[in-house]
Parts: C-alpha cells; structure tokens; sequence
C-alpha cells in the first residue's frame, strides 16, 4: 500500500467517530447513514493529496465533512412537520436512560437549521470557538453568540 493510502487510512481512523457522528445528525436511516459516510470518506480521498497543510489537518477533514453533509442533506431534504410531538423513546429503550436522553437529543437537533447543526455538532466534538470560526468561516465571537442560542433553543425543545 502506498504511503498516502497509509496516511490517509490512519487520518480516517483518527476522524471516524466525527464523521459518523455527523452522519447520524444528518441521517435518520442506517442506510442513509453509511451511504452519507461513504460520501464523505469518498470526498476526503478525492481531496486528501491536494491538502496542503494551510490550515489544522482536523479543521480541514471538517470543513470537507460539514460540506458534503449539507451538500447531500439538501438534495434529500423532505417537507419536514414541526407540529408533531417528538417521538416517544422511552417505549423503544424502557430501561435504559442514557440511550433514552440520547435519542431525545438527536431528535432534538434534528429540528435545528444547517448552520446551527454545524455549529453544535462541532462543539460536541469540544472544537474551540477559534477552531470553530476557521471551519464554518464565521467570526470568533459570534460563534460563541449563535452556540449560546442554539444550546437555548435545545434547552426548550428537550422540555
């Protein structure tokens, strides 16, 4: 295996648990989810040998993720009903809480825009505000504003 293959391969398992992470926020469906994975690993390849160490190799690999999840979650964005109730996970998981209060939060940013599943996601993976800005391309400051927002708006969509 060639050099860049090995590099690539090991800068894909060090960034695994990101991507899939954000195929899970912009996928309902398994399916769905690896297909969306598939794409973006497909589109870090595509661009891996053109990276040129102008900006951090993680903020790099989720400008691309981001990118190609936004990109593909609108080609199949459906009519979405905001008036329904969030779905009843306690039915599907009766004793165990933890994946309980999971599943009600990913049904919950399911129901934020792009940009703000963007921004949570990325502060999930515990980026720094800087390294948010150079991602998402928007000022340091008002990271921390639309991040202090949307944690409110989480905050009462979970009630």
């Amino acid at each position: 295996m060639e050099s860049i293959e090995k590099d690539f391969l090991a800068t894909l398992s060090q960034y695994n648990a990101m991507i899939h992470k954000l195929c899970r926020l912009y996928r309902d469906g398994l399916e769905d989810r690896e297909d969306l994975f598939q794409e973006i690993v497909f589109q870090l390849w595509k661009s891996y040998p053109k990276f040129k160490g102008e900006s951090k190799l993680s903020t790099w690999m989720y400008r691309i993720a981001l990118n190609t999840a936004l990109a593909s979650f609108r080609k199949k964005t459906m009519p979405i009903n905001y008036s329904n109730q969030l779905p009843d996970f306690a039915e599907e998981h009766p004793n165990d809480e933890v994946a309980l209060r999971q599943e009600r939060l990913f049904a919950v940013l399911k129901l934020l825009d792009d940009s703000e599943k963007a921004l949570i996601s990325l502060y999930f993976e515990e980026l720094s505000y800087q390294q948010i800005a150079e991602i998402t391309g928007i000022n340091e400051n008002y990271v921390g504003v639309k991040l202090n927002r949307i944690k409110a708006k989480i905050k009462t969509l979970m009630k």
